[in-house]
C-alpha cells in the first residue's frame, strides 16, 4: 500500500528528501490518514519521527526539530520528509505508516 524512496547516502550536514507514495489508495482514504514517518537504526527500536495528520498538523522528536519537515500532498497520494542539516546518527532505515500500513522502508546513510 506505501512505497517509500529517497534514501541514500548523504554527508553529515547534508540534505536527502524522502517520498511516501500510496498508489493503491483511493483519495478519500488518504487525505482522511494521519502519515508518519519512522526510523529504526541498527540494534535499536523503531522510534517516530515525524507525524502530519489529516488536519496538515505536524509534530517532530525532540531530535529532529528544527531539520526534519514532513509535508503531504494529497492530490499526488504523497508524503514526504525533507531532512537537512544531517547528522550520523539519524543513519537508520525509515519507514511510512499510515494506520496498520507500512511502506518497505528506504536506508539513509549519514557519513561524518
Amino acid at each position: 500500500q506505501l512505497q517509500a524512496s529517497g534514501g541514500g547516502l548523504a554527508q553529515a550536514g547534508g540534505s536527502l528528501r524522502l517520498s511516501c507514495k500510496a498508489p493503491r489508495m483511493i483519495f478519500s482514504t488518504f487525505s482522511g490518514k494521519d502519515m508518519a514517518w519512522y526510523r529504526q537504526a541498527p540494534g535499536m527500536q523503531r522510534e517516530l519521527v515525524a507525524l502530519i495528520s489529516n488536519a496538515h498538523i505536524t509534530s517532530y522528536t525532540d531530535s529532529v526539530k528544527g531539520r526534519f519537515t514532513i509535508s503531504r500532498d494529497n492530490s499526488k497520494k504523497t508524503v514526504y520528509l525533507q531532512m537537512n542539516n544531517l547528522k550520523p546518527e539519524d543513519t537508520a532505515v525509515y519507514y511510512c505508516n499510515a494506520d496498520a500500513y507500512w511502506g518497505q522502508g528506504t536506508l539513509v546513510t549519514v557519513s561524518s
